[in-house]
């Protein structure tokens, strides 16, 4: 039989960074066996669905090229695939289920079970709901849920041990007395997770259940409704969870904010978004896919990291190209043990990725952030074209992410935007602005302007001032960036040009609170 995995997110948000995790588990198993793999919109939950929120999923799923055999937009043998929309296959199912005896009414009022969970809680034992329903038989059964459009309950089997050989937690065993009925259908008729879910599997032929371990719980209910219905178990794989960078707490959209830096911060500025937008939406969030989207990250370097984490080729292999991955995927490697998110591991890993680009696609790639930064303006001149390629090339390996063009970049296309502190460590110190004044004399005849020779003009002029070279750099730095941190100075002045570069530095000394005295050449 051909392996056949799913996963279905509902819609009720961003993509979360340890759901894609485990989406692409799902199809790095299945295209390493030459099966498919399922997308399935979980959408029953009508309070927290938002059918906004579908377009950012499939669009994340497509950017990261995690693309679905069957489901939305694509469509299958299976269809539909929105659980929405099959409602009346959970109600023939839940049919099949009373009339077998194996689901009964819930006739017990919403008081009373609120009077046993409390009893339970008092008496500290565990709450185990038995439905007074539980004697009907099946007939008696079908016609008062079908009159009373009652909640339906599944009837768990007494005294016996649920046993699960996982394909990643090994051995897990439940005893089923120890397990409520649960509802498996609303009055209203919509299902439950878990009834829906296995309803679906057996519907969509889904021969492996690969998902997150916070869904072992929910698996012994799952196992009773295969078997109620007749059906085979698909094999289960439950893969660890993604913990928070540095803890144990599971890696969630409410906390995860605080790991938006200054410096991304400032990017996100760049881009048109405000403070409050970066503090609340969960496209900003780095729990989201959306968020390394945004910021310009390489999507196989995403899927290199979310491959890596609690899954290992050899043990010390972290970059894998994806044909790799797929070709020696298995659960064999899979740590059994929650992992740990590292954005600045990540953030190498981007930049492994990046260094692997023609200096053309860096450029495409950056040109974007720049007009949305407002820095430049479509169409892109060649001329404009061609001072980005030469930044670019400037910028090097400093270039992990398309918007690190904004770090590094952005004062090439506008006047330096100071930092105080450095301003008044570099530029305004004492003997420095004297200096600068001397120097621009020393540009105003360097020919050619060109990074070579620029270097050797500054510290021939720095030795016959009996100066150190590395005070003129920086302060000559600060003057035409505004920043401490950038491509190579020489690169930054040839790039600026001998007329921009001059500008810039009178630009700063016009800054300097004392008189600048003019010296000798």
């Amino acid at each position: 039989m051909s392996v056949r995995t799913r996963f279905a997110p509902s819609p009720t948000g961003y993509l979360h960074i340890g759901g894609v995790r485990t989406a692409l588990f799902n199809w790095l198993f299945t295209r390493r066996h030459g099966g498919q793999f399922i997308l399935r919109i979980d959408d029953t939950d009508v309070e927290r669905n938002r059918p906004e929120a579908l377009r950012p999923i499939l669009d994340g799923f497509r950017w990261l090229g995690i693309m679905w055999d069957e489901g939305p937009e694509v469509g299958g043998p299976h269809a539909p695939y929105f659980q929405s929309q099959r409602l009346p296959l959970y109600q023939e199912a839940a049919r099949k289920l009373v009339l077998a005896g194996q689901a009964y009414p819930c006739l017990a009022t919403k008081e009373e079970l609120e009077t046993e969970r409390r009893a339970a809680e008092l008496a500290k034992r565990p709450y185990i709901h038995r439905g007074k329903g539980r004697n009907l038989s099946p007939e008696e059964a079908l016609q008062l849920w079908q009159e009373k459009q009652l909640p339906l309950r599944l009837k768990v089997p007494l005294g016996r041990k649920i046993v699960l050989d996982d394909l990643i937690r090994k051995r897990v065993e439940w005893e089923t007395d120890l397990l409520g009925d649960p509802v498996i259908l609303r009055s209203d008729g919509t299902p439950l997770y878990n009834f829906a879910t296995v309803v679906d599997d057996i519907a969509m032929k889904i021969t492996h259940v690969i998902r997150a371990a916070e869904h072992l719980s929910n698996t012994p209910l799952q196992i009773l409704i295969f078997e109620a219905l007749g059906a085979s178990l698909p094999a289960f794989a439950h893969v660890p969870v993604v913990n928070e960078p540095g803890s144990k707490k599971k890696l969630s959209k409410r906390d995860m904010k605080k790991f938006v830096t200054p410096e991304v911060r400032a990017k996100l500025r760049a881009l048109g978004y405000t403070d409050a937008e970066i503090d609340s939406r969960d496209d900003l969030n780095p729990a989201t896919v959306a968020y390394y989207q945004e910021l310009g990250y390489l999507p196989q370097a995403l899927v290199n990291y979310l491959g890596r984490l609690g899954w290992s080729l050899d043990g010390y292999s972290e970059i894998i190209p994806l044909e790799t991955m797929i070709a020696h995927f298995s659960f064999e490697r899979v740590n059994d043990a929650p992992a740990s998110f590292d954005p600045d591991k990540l953030y190498w890993m981007a930049g492994e990725y990046m260094r692997q680009l023609s200096v053309e696609e860096k450029v495409w790639g950056v040109v974007p952030y720049l007009v949305r930064a407002k820095l430049i303006t479509e169409p892109v001149d060649e001329a404009t074209r061609h001072k980005i390629r030469r930044i670019v090339e400037a910028c090097g390996d400093r270039l992990k992410l398309f918007s690190d063009i904004l770090t590094y970049g952005a004062f090439f296309f506008r006047d330096p935007e100071y930092d105080e502190s450095a301003f008044a460590k570099r530029v305004a110190k004492q003997g420095i602005p004297e200096l600068l004044e001397r120097f621009i004399s020393v540009l105003e005849r360097t020919e050619p302007f060109a990074p070579e020779n620029l270097e050797t003009v500054l510290r021939e002029f720095c030795d016959r001032e009996n100066v150190k070279a590395a005070d003129l750099i920086h302060a000559v730095r600060v003057s035409t960036t505004g920043i401490t941190v950038g491509p190579g100075l020489f690169d930054i002045l040839a790039i600026l040009g001998r007329e921009e570069s001059i500008r810039r530095i009178r630009l700063a000394l016009a800054r300097v609170q004392t008189p600048v005295q003019t010296g000798r050449n």
